[in-house]
């Protein structure tokens, strides 16, 4: 491979123009060319800020343009679906933000999109290429900690601001959607099955109505992952995959800084991981899906079945029952 992929991005969000946009720029195999915003001169402000060539005032032109190959879509939830219909049907391969949608039914539409576009279309859940995941994957599979039993997970953060999109219930805002999709996809790639049922619990915010404090079982035929995360507590995170012979604690499990070194324990001894990026690898492990025409790091079939489990979690705690996948 002599060349990189050419990447636009929908929209200005901060996690793009902080975070993604910065990190593919390393990249081996990922070239951001185009930013687009429905404000053209924010769209004009981040590429001039990011070194970007090109700027457009609508996320439609971006879409018209025929140099760019692959676009990033970090737009609200609610825009993940149509937007990356939008893309596909334009013949863009597609890196959409997680949660891939709102619900299992949308990651449908998705898929249909994509098959009859004959794109590549993925789910942007970075932690899940990450060095500290693929090593405590390993690790499980290697026997390492016996059979492994319970993933537990704590992830909080506090944003009181209404007008932030977490806090929009009519835009996918939430916990659950926002982190609590983590410890869904991150148990589902440890035990490498789907769960069973579900168990969930939700205690909304009385004037956004999102779900500010959300917990949920989740039950494999193998074990157990319990999660509790929240929108409005006092920021912290941290996982344990607990097996019959031994344990693995992942110190920062999803937003490890890129500059420094990540850490695991293995029954109480660290192992550390040199510092790496991980918007960096995600984004070159999909430009390489693209050049080699090999498959995607999170494919839309992995991010049905999380909407899937989502979707259930939300009924659970709707109904007051456990919920059968």
């Amino acid at each position: 491979m002599n060349r990189k992929i050419r990447w636009g991005v929908l929209g200005a969000a901060k996690i793009a123009t902080s975070k993604v946009i910065p990190a593919m720029q390393r990249g081996q195999w990922s070239e951001v060319a185009a930013i687009a915003s429905r404000d053209s001169g924010r769209a004009q402000e981040a590429a001039a800020r990011l070194g970007l060539p090109k700027f457009y005032g609508s996320y439609e032109e971006l879409l018209e343009d025929s140099e760019i190959e692959a676009i990033y879509n970090p737009l609200p939830n609610h825009l993940h679906v149509p937007w990356s219909v939008n893309a596909a049907r334009a013949g863009k391969h597609v890196l959409c933000e997680k949660p891939i949608g709102l619900s299992a039914a949308e990651a449908r539409e998705l898929i249909a999109a994509r098959d009859a576009a004959g794109v590549k279309m993925g789910e942007a859940f970075m932690a899940r290429t990450h060095p500290q995941w693929l090593r405590a994957k390993a690790l499980v599979r290697s026997g390492r900690i016996g059979e492994p039993r319970l993933v537990s997970f704590l992830f909080s953060y506090f944003n009181a601001d209404p007008g932030n999109v977490r806090n929009i219930a009519d835009w996918g805002g939430g916990a659950l959607m926002d982190i609590g999709c983590y410890p869904v996809t991150l148990s589902r790639m440890i035990f490498e099955e789907e769960p069973l049922r579900v168990t969930g619990t939700l205690e909304r915010d009385p004037n956004f109505q999102t779900d500010r404090l959300s917990s949920a079982i989740l039950e494999f035929s193998q074990g157990q992952c319990v999660f509790t995360c929240s929108t409005q507590l006092a920021y912290y995170q941290r996982a344990h995959i607990l097996g019959t012979r031994g344990r693995i604690e992942i110190e920062i499990p999803v937003n490890p800084p890129p500059d420094q070194p990540s850490r695991i324990w293995v029954d109480g001894v660290a192992e550390e991981l040199p510092p790496c990026d991980q918007f960096t690898i995600q984004g070159d492990l999909f430009s390489r899906a693209i050049l080699e025409d090999g498959p995607v790091p999170v494919p839309l079939e992995d991010a049905l079945c999380n909407m899937k489990a989502i979707d259930a979690i939300f009924r659970s705690a709707a109904g007051g029952r456990q919920e059968s996948l």
